[in-house]
């Protein structure tokens, strides 16, 4: 899909981060954008500021886990756009430690957000966006955790695999099927954003106690994220990879050369090696 301007994009987890970077850089492409976030205010400073440049946008406060509220907001952006063609899966949630330690809360957590969340998208807006019988394409926000693992980031680790390997699978499906739609995984290293600071959003049914290795992990996030590049150069690689139909989105090259030697230890049966994830370039 090479023409924005127009059309109509949908960003969940769009009032921080990656998510606010994409709707203010897809409405730089002249396009209609529709809003979610779980924190009201931060969603409300997002749309109230693209609204006052002039870009026609809808937002409304969501919780991304929660399937009927998804689909609700599915049939509000239709009522209000009648149709959406940029379909952005991003909102995402991050907690570590320990696998044999945490608590199942902590694993409901991220995949209720970061897997389900994902699904929750997919199954409320593709259905239509076939049916528009136009050009589109869906971004999945996953990370280079869904490319490598590392310790102390297991069920972060679980969850973006997870989403990798729905987006292939999606991807493959809009192929075999003859669909106008295309799909995109996108695998941000280092971005300074706030996924360290997650736990602000945690739900009060899903409580676990803050322990020592869970402590060393956020700290270790903390740096990576504060050193990590602005959440508008992934916005613009995004925009560069509807625009070509690529469907792996790495806003670090540092890391491809990573990803052949993980093939090749996998091939060869070994344990891949850790990459740095500290690395910016």
């Amino acid at each position: 899909m090479r023409d924005f301007a127009g059309r109509v994009a949908v960003v969940t987890g769009a009032g921080s981060g990656i998510g606010r970077a994409l709707a203010f850089r897809f409405a730089a492409e002249g396009m209609k954008v529709a809003l979610t976030d779980i924190e009201d205010k931060a969603l409300e400073e997002t749309r109230s500021t693209l609204a006052e440049s002039g870009t026609e946008v809808t937002a409304r406060p969501v919780d991304v886990g929660d399937g009927a509220a998804v689909r609700a907001f599915a049939d509000h952006v239709y009522e209000t756009f009648g149709a959406v063609h940029v379909l952005c899966n991003n909102a995402g949630v991050f907690t570590g430690g320990q696998m044999w330690t945490r608590p199942f809360a902590d694993f409901e957590w991220m995949f209720r957000v970061n897997t389900f969340g994902v699904l929750h998208g997919v199954h409320a807006f593709v259905p239509r966006m076939i049916e528009q019988d136009t050009e589109g394409h869906v971004v999945n926000t996953a990370s280079v955790a869904g490319l490598f693992a590392a310790p102390f980031t297991g069920g972060y680790t679980m969850t973006k695999f997870a989403t990798y390997a729905a987006t292939e699978a999606l991807a493959h499906e809009f192929a075999v099927t003859g669909s106008k739609l295309r799909a995109s995984v996108l695998c941000p290293g280092g971005v300074h954003t706030r996924i360290h600071e997650a736990g602000r959003n945690r739900p009060t049914d899903l409580p676990a106690e803050h322990t020592a290795d869970q402590e060393l992990i956020d700290e270790v996030i903390s740096n990576v994220t504060t050193r990590g590049i602005p959440p508008e150069d992934v916005a613009d690689a995004v925009v560069a990879a509807i625009r070509d139909e690529t469907f792996l989105i790495l806003t670090h090259e540092s890391y491809r050369p990573g990803l052949v030697r993980r093939a090749r230890s996998l091939t060869e049966g070994r344990l891949p090696d850790l990459p740095d994830f500290e690395s910016r370039g």
